[in-house]
């Protein structure tokens, strides 16, 4: 991809959804001189934005709509620039098609200023941000200059318009990143796993599956793919594809591996870290750090420099952080677990008795799967917003299950009647924010302000 392209013809570019993405890859075409007109559904910006960021694109040139789209004109266009939010089926996407404009996302925008840049590239159903977040850090204590972007919360765009240079750009991208994504080929591209996820967009599991193989687009024998060596969907979509690859497990001795009888984690025959200094909860953020050491070892980093990151690592907020222990009751976040494969793993990471929050917009998938998880150590489940009475149906009588409503407040004091001392109180819903909140970070940060109250 290159911008002398999509200046030919002179016509204006269409970026479709104006969050942060949208908003960022209208102003690095703007700045290359590019025509562009910019439009949302909603009627007033984007929170992530507001409304200065909308008036950033005025004053940059750019043609702004809110409100609607102006389909006509998108079917003029001479490229269409979509932000992840905006599904595939949206009627602005539908006419550009039928038009034959070419579609790109904004990863593609920002790429096209930044050729000589080296790209990691992370997906996965769960675990990506955090690994992303963690390979960006151990590679920089491993000296290696290192750029988180993507959707960790930095749109590509945005590192280009503030002319950063670095060794690396680690990228965390999403399915619905990837599925418009055409112009970018990784370096060394990583694959966390694969679990049903996003039901509510996807018609079915392998259209969903299929958006996810395009990390693979541009596969060569250059290619470096890190992949979950304990997941046998992972391994059966990456074999045949060109390049060497490095797998991580849990179970068994590999490229990455943690060795249980040792409690060490390993690369190859050398141990990086006992596991007890990695200040993570659960079993899958050794998997995660097992991936993000592979990946920076494949770009140069040295063993002491990657075992000192993955020493000094801390949790993201949202994902199984530990908030605050009240009368003997640990109150722990993980409000980004918005799939039912996402809260599994935070169920298994649990090593006291507790009381799971579940609910919220339902994404598609049963919750039935969490109930042989939690047997045994689940001291209740409190199903809340819109998908309460789905959770019942799928928990009741196999878990003890209250059902609450809408009221946070509400879901929170029933927790605290429910949990003893010794037990934890884990939000980890399983579900999208939507309902009752702004988005997960929204759900997490009043869960946590709430628990500081306490």
């Amino acid at each position: 991809m290159s911008f002398d392209r999509w200046r030919a013809g002179g016509r204006e570019t269409a970026v479709i959804g104006l969050a942060r993405s949208g908003v960022a890859a209208a102003l690095l075409l703007r700045r290359e001189g590019i025509p562009v007109y910019a439009s949302d559904l909603a009627s007033k910006p984007d929170k992530t934005v507001g409304e200065a960021g909308v008036a950033s694109l005025a004053a940059a040139g750019a043609e702004v709509q809110l409100g609607g789209h102006d389909l006509d004109r998108i079917r003029c266009s001479g490229l269409v620039v979509v932000s992840p939010g905006v599904p595939p089926s949206a009627a602005p996407l539908e006419a550009a098609r039928l038009a034959g404009v070419p579609i790109v996302s904004e990863l593609d925008v920002g790429a096209a200023a930044l050729p000589d840049a080296r790209f990691v590239m992370i997906t996965g159903t769960n675990g990506k941000t955090t690994t992303t977040a963690l390979t960006g850090h151990v590679m920089r204590e491993a000296g290696l200059a290192a750029i988180t972007a993507g959707n960790i919360g930095r749109p590509l765009a945005q590192v280009a318009l503030d002319r950063e240079r670095a060794d690396w750009i680690v990228l965390e991208v999403s399915s619905f990143q990837l599925h418009d994504t055409h112009g970018i080929v990784p370096m060394i591209g990583a694959m966390t796993n694969l679990a049903p996820d996003h039901l509510d967009r996807y018609a079915k599991l392998e259209d969903y599956y299929a958006d996810k193989d395009r990390l693979y687009l541009h596969a060569s024998v250059a290619s470096c793919w890190v992949l979950n060596g304990d997941d046998g969907e992972v391994l059966r979509r990456a074999a045949g594809r060109p390049g060497t690859v490095q797998r991580f497990s849990l179970r068994g001795q590999a490229e990455g591996w943690f060795d249980r009888a040792s409690g060490k984690v390993m690369l190859g025959e050398a141990a990086l870290i006992p596991r007890g200094q990695l200040a993570l909860l659960g079993d899958h953020n050794v998997a995660n750090a097992l991936c993000a050491a592979l990946i920076v070892r494949q770009a140069g980093g040295s063993m002491v420099g990657i075992a000192a990151g993955l020493r000094s690592f801390r949790a993201l907020p949202h994902r199984l952080e530990s908030v605050r222990e009240v009368h003997g009751v640990l109150w722990i976040n993980d409000s980004k677990a918005t799939n039912v494969s996402s809260t599994r793993v935070a169920v298994e990471a649990m090593d006291r008795p507790f009381v799971l929050l579940l609910g919220g917009r339902h994404k598609g998938e049963p919750y039935t799967a969490l109930a042989e998880a939690a047997a045994g150590r689940c001291r209740g489940v409190i199903a809340y917003g819109e998908s309460r009475d789905l959770v019942v149906g799928d928990l009741g009588g196999r878990l003890p299950v209250t059902r609450a409503g809408t009221d946070f407040g509400e879901v929170l004091s029933v927790a605290r009647t429910l949990a003893k001392e010794g037990d934890a109180v884990l939000l980890s819903p399983a579900c999208s924010s939507y309902d009752m909140f702004q988005d997960y970070e929204d759900r997490g940060a009043q869960f946590r302000a709430a628990v500081e109250a306490l």
